[in-house]
C-alpha cells in the first residue's frame, strides 16, 4: 500500500488506511522522532514504578503492563527505524491507529481493572 490508500474491511464501519503518522498520539509533539522515543522511554518507566506493586500480585495486571510495554517498544521501533509509525487500522469516525496503539490502550485498562481487584498473588515462577 502507498500513503492514504485505502481498503475496505466492513463497509461503513472498518477501512484499512496506510497513514505514515510522525506525530504523538492525535497530532501531539510534532514531527519529532528522538523526542517521541523518549518520551516513550519514560512513560514506560514512570509506568513501571507506578504500578509495580498491581503487576507484582495480579496476573491481569502482569499482561496488562506486558501489552502496555510491547505497544510502546513497536511504535519505538517504527520510530527509530522510519522516523515515524505507521498506522493502518480506520475504524469510521475515530483515528487511524496501529496495534501498538490497541495494545497500549487494552494494556492500561486491564492495568487499571487489576488495580481495583482484591490482591491476588500471581503465580511465582518458582
Amino acid at each position: 500500500m502507498h500513503p492514504l490508500d485505502r481498503r475496505v474491511v466492513v463497509p461503513g464501519l472498518l477501512d484499512l488506511t496506510y497513514v505514515q503518522n510522525p506525530h504523538g498520539a492525535m497530532g501531539l509533539f510534532g514531527d519529532r522522532p528522538a523526542l517521541l522515543i523518549a518520551l516513550a522511554a519514560a512513560v514506560i518507566a514512570v509506568l513501571a514504578y507506578l504500578v509495580r506493586d498491581t503487576v507484582r500480585r495480579s496476573a491481569l495486571g502482569q499482561v496488562g503492563f506486558g501489552l502496555v510495554v510491547g505497544g510502546a517498544t513497536g511504535n519505538i521501533v517504527d520510530r527509530f527505524v522510519h522516523h515515524f509509525v505507521v498506522d493502518f487500522i480506520a475504524p469510521r469516525g475515530f483515528y487511524v491507529f496501529n496495534l501498538g496503539d490497541a495494545f497500549i490502550g487494552v494494556g492500561i485498562a486491564l492495568v487499571v481493572v487489576a488495580g481495583f481487584l482484591p490482591a491476588a498473588r500471581a503465580a511465582d515462577p518458582a
